[in-house]
């Protein structure tokens, strides 16, 4: 906690409180009979409404005074009988005026707002108003005439002069309460009912911070203050603002949100709030959390909770001041009556059933809902002095210590006489208090057969949800020979235990004296606000009673987790098991935007993924886009769980990914993010994807049935169907399939329902995945994430156009496409400016002419059309007046993955035994074909060993050769159980092949 922030709070009968960091007690407030009902506070003073519907204003204390300066002109015109003179003419303005001359403003019409304000000396003139210091001319300004420039100089046609006075008012009423005037010469308003501050933080930039305050009153209208800034506290006047409904709450935060409760449990917020337009624009309707309806909005910076009709806490998703409303609603653990917000979103709460002071512990950037509600432990400061004997409890550096025993004869915890009456009084809540309690206690205690409990005065008395329970309570001796009760609440304590067991209670000695000092006791709390005070995450502050230091406790009666045997007890610890389920955690970052409207262009964005955890899975995260576009506050959203890939692509030299959804496939216009940073695009794609996979419950690595594909630049990405193939299942449509990127570049992946994946690079190496199904187990965490290469070939194109004066030129048609381009020819290419593909890869080679083009070349590596673009052919005609070669440069790129190598034959295709899930093979027969065209298979593959071979096999398949074919493709087709079609292609015939069967070559066998 900041040292100079501070903590409001007003109990049940109207007294104002307030809690220092420094001090670490309560302290009333100095005027005693101030009654308050509302209080709302800022960093520099803290509003309230009090009891006679009255605004009060308390401003902090400072080393700075607040004074406020009053100014009027004085004005003279020169006339050639007396000079300067106070005799204007007709039209001239009055005599004392404004700076701009069109209001009078005398001497005497000056007066104090209120009786806050004390006058610092009498008028004087400022000698230096053209900034510059002159006594000789009085403080005069010269001009032609009215209005005109004004300057020091006197000049020979200066026909009038003016002067400015100044007198400064001092604020006095600092540290104290003091009511707000009403304001001149305009009807009070309603009286009011609530009242809120906020936007001090809308500016930063401004070194004034101005402070907005909102009111509601009894007839359900809002209003405003205006005028309100760090030198003038007060304001200047109220401004009814046109609400469409009636208004029960309001609550503004530090910035530029703004909502409101209505008396049906609806709530409104608040658009267009700016600097420039405080007041906003426009509202707009947001559903409750629940069909009971709202009581109570709490509003932050980036956050809003709610309070509805039956004490539940809620939080809502989404809230930024482009995005006011938010996105849904989300329940929080606990019960209370009303919700306060920090400066830096720290909540604060009154509880529903103890009426305690609650703060939400754990509330970060990140972890914005928190963990868990802890207890405000801050005693009352100051004691009343008594010359009754008392009750002194003998402790160290806990509440309390020692033993407690059951009631015996003689004890004065367990009196036999019948006819001592023991009146009911508010049970202790103290999370300390109980823990001590029960902490050496190991047999239920039972309570002792007494009397009926007369009922009490309503100040001491508290409703408890036990009807069978007794409370010893203290009582207000008559004189001096009555001995007070200390409160120790044994309501819990049933049954009885023998004296002799004293190894399992606690005995607490108990001393009576004269002249002791009385701890008060909290009062029941009514409201609180946090506006003023400043705690950090990083603080210290001992001010909590935090006795669960693990995870998640946001249980807000800490009594009743002591005793578990207890019926509401267990009713307590099944809602805080709930609520532990649902928690907000928010990345932010900023990030750039390929922006859908045209000119397409590169948009600064504020980026913020909000997740929303659970016992489970994840569900409902959110990936939200904050952009400002012609100085309007926009947002873009997408939902994760609507996510169907995110691809990392390279494009103007950033670092960008494109994420999909259905709609956006649909419309081939991805989201584009990109970053000027690796570092920063790693860490945003492993989140976004650790979220899209946590959304959907896949694991770290695809499961056996998962599919496999190859994009065109060769991401391999994974699919994860229902759980068995053979399963009735609901299949997604091919747009709303969910792929996720698996560490590797091939040109193609083969992959059967046992998990056994295999793959080809563009390099024609072979490599197997390790990373799922059975492999890791098998293999060990050696083989999960290998070194990975490929390397691939980028090609441009050259083209010339014939002439008849110099043949095949680079000099083309104004028609024509780039002389250096790529292969569609509508982008230019040339040896200079062409990259690879991204920073990942590297070039390995020279730009050299690539003779291997489909169609034929020349012995240059020239085709040859009629012209762009049609088919070109490897030889020219009489009819060709174009041509084109392609070159080609070698690049590598470097990754690291769950793949392993599987040298040393070049393969062009590979496939898999297709087999069900519920088969078990033995081994599984992995096909190939090589650079060569022989087929090859590699037997001993299983499922744990994917890439192991048992035994060498001789297989040169001298069936399928026999007829001199060169097989390119070998694939199987699952026709059932028992019948697998093996085909092939046979694209071309080698002729010097033989009818003879080929000789064996060690070298291709599997």
């Amino acid at each position: 906690m900041m040292s100079g922030s501070q903590l409001w709070a007003v109990d049940v009968y109207g007294r104002g409180f307030s809690l220092w960091a420094a001090g670490g007690r309560w302290r009333r407030a100095a005027d005693l009979l101030l009654e308050l009902k509302r209080v709302t506070g800022s960093l520099h003073c803290c509003w309230g409404i009090g009891c006679d519907h009255q605004v009060y204003l308390h401003v902090y204390p400072s080393q700075v005074p607040i004074r406020h300066q009053e100014e009027t002109y004085e004005n003279q015109r020169w006339n050639p009988v007396d000079g300067y003179t106070d005799t204007l003419l007709p039209t001239d303005r009055w005599q004392w005026t404004d700076e701009s001359g069109l209001n009078p403003q005398p001497l005497h019409s000056f007066v104090l707002p209120s009786a806050n304000w004390e006058w610092e000396g009498d008028w004087y003139v400022d000698d230096e108003s053209c900034g510059r210091e002159s006594s000789e001319t009085g403080g005069w300004e010269y001009a032609v005439d009215f209005p005109a420039t004004f300057t020091k100089e006197k000049k020979w046609n200066s026909c009038v002069r003016r002067r400015r006075w100044l007198r400064y008012r001092r604020y006095k009423a600092l540290g104290s309460w003091a009511k707000v005037p009403l304001d001149r010469a305009r009807p009070p308003p309603e009286p009011f009912t609530d009242i809120s501050c906020g936007g001090w933080d809308m500016n930063d930039l401004s070194p004034e911070k101005h402070i907005y305050l909102w009111a509601v009153s009894q007839q359900g209208k809002l209003w405003f203050r205006t005028g309100i800034r760090q030198q003038n506290p007060e304001g200047t006047r109220w401004e009814p603002i046109q609400v469409p409904r009636e208004v029960a709450q309001v609550s503004a935060g530090p910035k530029d949100l703004l909502w409101l409760v209505l008396w049906d449990g609806q709530l409104l917020a608040r658009t267009g709030i700016s600097k420039d337009c405080p007041k906003g624009s426009s509202w707009e309707l947001v559903q409750p959390p629940n069909q009971k309806g709202a009581v109570h909005v709490a509003v932050g910076i980036t956050v809003v909770w709610a309070v509805t009709k039956d004490n539940k806490v809620w939080f809502r998703r989404g809230v930024n001041s482009h995005n006011p409303t938010g996105s849904g609603w989300i329940s929080i653990g606990g019960e209370m009556v009303m919700l306060s917000m920090g400066p830096n979103d720290q909540v604060w709460g009154v509880g529903s059933d103890d009426r305690t002071v609650y703060f939400r512990h754990g509330v970060t950037a990140t972890e914005v809902t928190g963990r868990s509600w802890v207890a405000v432990s801050a005693q009352l400061d100051g004691s009343e002095s008594t010359n009754h004997s008392s009750v002194r409890v003998h402790s160290d550096a806990s509440v309390f210590a020692g033993e407690v025993t059951a009631p015996s004869q003689g004890s004065v915890l367990g009196c036999d006489d019948t006819d001592i009456p023991k009146p009911r009084v508010p049970k202790i809540t103290s999370d300390s208090f109980i823990s001590a309690l029960v902490s050496d206690r190991s047999a239920p205690a039972h309570d002792p057969p007494s009397a009926a409990h007369p009922s009490v005065p309503e100040d001491n008395q508290v409703t408890s949800q036990e009807s069978n329970s007794s409370i010893l309570s203290p009582s207000s001796p008559s004189d001096g020979s009555e001995t007070p009760w200390s409160n120790v609440d044994l309501e819990e304590m049933k049954g009885s235990v023998p004296s002799s067991t004293r190894s399992s209670v606690a005995t607490y000695p108990i001393e009576l004296q004269h002249n002791t000092v009385v701890q008060e006791e909290l009062p029941p709390w009514a409201w609180v606000t946090g506006g003023g005070c400043d705690i950090s995450s990083s603080s210290h502050v001992d001010l909590f009673n935090i006795s669960d230091p693990g995870p998640l406790s946001p249980s807000i009666t800490p009594a009743l987790s002591a005793l578990d045997t207890d019926t509401r007890t267990r009713g307590a610890q099944q809602e805080r098991d709930v609520s532990i389920e649902k928690s907000v955690h928010v990345t932010r970052g900023c990030m750039c935007w390929w922006r859908d409207w045209m000119p397409h262009q590169w948009e600064d964005v504020s980026v913020t993924l909000e997740q929303v955890t659970g016992a489970g899975a994840q569900t409902g995260d959110i990936l939200y886009l904050y952009y400002t576009h012609d100085q309007q506050k926009k947002y873009l959203y997408a939902v994760i769980k609507e996510v169907t890939a995110l691809v990392p692509v390279f494009r103007d030299s950033l670092y960008t990914m494109a994420v999909y959804t259905p709609e956006r496939t649909k419309q081939r216009r991805p989201i584009l993010l990109a970053t000027p940073s690796q570092q920063d695009f790693n860490t945003w794609l492993s989140l976004l994807n650790e979220s899209c996979c946590a959304s959907r419950g896949l694991g770290e690595h695809p499961s056996k049935q998962a599919l496999w594909a190859v994009t065109c630049k060769g991401d391999v990405m994974v699919h994860e169907p229902s759980p068995s193939l053979e399963a009735a299942a609901q299949y997604l449509p091919c747009d709303h399939m969910f792929w996720r990127q698996v560490p590797a570049h091939l040109l193609c992946v083969e992959s059967n329902s046992l998990g056994v994946v295999w793959g080809i690079a563009h390099d024609h190496t072979a490599w197997v995945y390790t990373g799922g199904g059975g492999g890791p187990s098998a293999q060990g965490n050696e083989n999960l994430n290998q070194a990975i290469s490929d390397v691939r070939s980028v090609y441009i194109y050259e083209n010339q156009r014939w002439n008849p004066m110099a043949g095949y030129t680079d000099k083309g048609l104004p028609t024509d496409r780039y002389m250096w381009s790529d292969a569609s020819g509508l982008r230019e290419c040339t040896k200079d400016n062409t990259s690879p593909p991204s920073p990942q890869w590297t070039w390995v080679s020279d730009w050299a002419v690539d003779y291997g083009v489909p169609g034929g070349t020349d012995k240059e590596g020239w085709q040859y059309a009629a012209d762009f673009p049609v088919t070109f052919h490897g030889y020219k005609t009489m009819k060709d007046f174009v041509r084109r070669r392609r070159w080609a440069r070698k690049c590598k790129i470097g990754l690291t993955g769950p793949w392993q190598k599987v040298p040393p034959i070049a393969l062009t295709d590979v496939t898999v035994l297709p087999c069900l899930a519920q088969c078990s093979l033995e081994q599984v027969p992995v096909w190939a074909i090589s650079e060569k065209g022989d087929v090859l298979c590699r037997l001993g593959v299983t499922a744990n060993n994917p890439a192991v071979r048992t035994k060498p096999c001789h297989y040169p398949a001298p069936t399928l050769t026999k007829q001199g074919h060169v097989i390119s493709k070998i694939s199987f087709q699952l026709k059932s159980r028992e019948e697998i079609i093996f085909s092939h292609l046979t694209p071309k015939v080698n002729a010097t092949d033989t009818e003879k069967p080929p000789k064996e070559d060690t070298s291709r066998m599997g």
